[in-house]
């Protein structure tokens, strides 16, 4: 984006779409991954039902605050890289 906060451009329009879609689609990933480490055993085996309760809604919190944590995390690290590290530089070694 320009430094007067003009228009962006085509390119970092489509470079900021590109970034929600991998944050969104790796957080639904990790997320699928946390909730089967920890709920899959309630899934998998026959236990009690306070246990496979207790362990099918930790799943669920634990990949929803995964799911959340990794988009910010992704979106945040996208716009911070996205700045020069000298302010009216367009190049770090320049």
């Amino acid at each position: 984006m320009t430094a007067h906060g003009g228009r962006r451009t085509q390119a970092e329009r489509d470079a900021i779409t590109v970034e929600i879609g991998y944050a969104l689609c790796s957080a639904a990933f990790a997320a699928a991954v946390v909730f089967g480490a920890v709920a899959g055993p309630a899934l998998l085996f026959h236990l009690p039902g306070t246990a496979e309760l207790l362990l099918v809604r930790a799943g669920l919190v634990l990949a929803a605050v995964l799911f959340v944590a990794r988009v910010a995390g992704v979106l945040l690290r996208f716009r911070a890289a996205d700045q020069p590290s000298q302010p009216g530089r367009t190049n770090p070694d320049s």
